[in-house]
Order: C-alpha cells, then structure tokens, then sequence
C-alpha cells in the first residue's frame, strides 16, 4: 500500500511539472509578437521537416506556393549564372589558345632554319604546351556545358512551375535569363567553332616537328648571286 501511494505521489509530481513547463511555453508564445506567434508553425514528417513560415490569419496556401516558386526561380537563376560564366570563360580560354597556337605555329615554320637548335627546342616547347592547354580547355568546355545543360533545364523547369503557380513576374524574368544565358554561350560558341576552323586549316595542332636545315647552310643560300637564280 506504501508503495502505491509513493508511485501515485511520484506521478502527481510528474504531472504538476508537465503542467508548469506547459503553461511556462504558453505564456511566452502569448509574450511573442503576434506576427511571430502566427509564424510558429512545424510540420514533421518521418522525424520531421525543418520548420514551415506560415501565416494562418492573413495568407493563403496559393500565396505561400507562388512566393516558395519565386525562390526556387531565384536558386535557379543563380545556378544558371554560374555555369554560363564557366562555359562562356572555358570558350573564350580555347578560342585565344587557339589563336595563339596558330600565330606561334605558323612564325615557328617560317623561321625554323634561321633558328638555333636552342632557340628551335624552346619553341617547340612552347608549341606543346598551348596544345596541351587546348586539351585542357576542351575537357572544361565539355563538362561545364554539361553543367549548362543541366541549369537550363532547372531554370525552365523553375519557370513552369511558377507560371503554373500564379507567380508571372517570377516565371517572366526567369524567361529572360534563360534568353541572356542561351545568347552568351551561342556568341562564344560561334568564335569557338572559327577558331576550330582555322585551327584545322592550319595544321597547328597535329603538325610533327620539321627536320632542321642548318642556319649556315641556309645563310650560303642567301648569299648565292640573284643572276644564278633567275631563269634565261
């Protein structure tokens, strides 16, 4: 019997502190400034969601959701920013490697015998290295465009659903980023495939290493009399 009572005492205490924490919370929500009270809202799911904003007075459902597309579009927008950078950047990097290489290139052929073998090796070098950066800049172009890709499809997908969700303004400049973004790629896209173009005419990236004629020798072939050259 003693030991009922201590348990039912025992439960008596648990309950009044159950109580006091209760009415302690309440009276600090009743403290909170009414916009913040409104706002207190959780929603768990499977342990639990983060908390939601949600005012119950004064917004609707439809509201919340048009004002939730319009961030989404937002981190979208910021997504596509950065991988257009990064693309249009990769592009412009190829585009001047490539005229580079064109312009060292075609200067290496035209005064190869005039060059030391040190001189010669030097350039060369060179040579190899702006084609190993053109490798380079082709692997970054391929995997941001990728990147691109896959932010244009977020960005139009962002777009819809805010559309669909009454947020017009939001769904509109969405639109026009994606116009902006798809502009600037295509423009360094043009110079690109130029540069591609004249890097194929000229040869520049698969050429071989010319044998060398020695300077000398070249040098006595300046000097030979014009009279022996002309044809009679």
């Amino acid at each position: 019997m003693a030991l009922f009572g201590r348990k039912a005492l025992f439960v008596g205490r648990c309950a009044v502190s159950l109580l006091c924490t209760a009415i302690r919370t309440r009276q600090l929500h009743i403290r909170l400034p009414s916009n913040i009270r409104r706002n207190w809202i959780s929603v768990g799911i499977s342990g639990g969601l983060c908390a939601v904003p949600f005012i119950q007075d004064s917004i609707s459902h439809e509201a919340l959701i048009r004002r939730a597309s319009s961030l989404v579009t937002d981190s979208a927008t910021t997504f596509l920013s950065q991988t257009t950078l990064a693309l249009v950047d990769s592009l412009t990097q190829y585009t001047k490697t490539v005229h580079t290489l064109i312009t060292l290139h075609k200067r290496y052929v035209a005064n190869i015998n005039r060059l030391t073998p040190e001189d010669e090796n030097a350039v060369w070098q060179v040579i190899v290295k702006q084609r190993e950066q053109l490798i380079k800049y082709k692997e970054d172009y391929k995997q941001f465009e990728n990147n691109w890709m896959n932010a244009i499809n977020l960005l139009q997908l962002a777009a819809e659903a805010a559309f669909n969700a009454g947020a017009d303004q939001a769904s509109a400049t969405a639109q026009t980023n994606l116009q902006i973004a798809q502009s600037h790629v295509e423009q360094a896209r043009q110079h690109y495939l130029e540069a591609e173009q004249k890097l194929k005419d000229s040869n520049a990236e698969f050429s071989e290493r010319p044998k060398i004629t020695s300077p000398a020798v070249a040098g006595n072939e300046d000097e030979i009399p014009e009279a022996y050259l002309r044809e009679d």
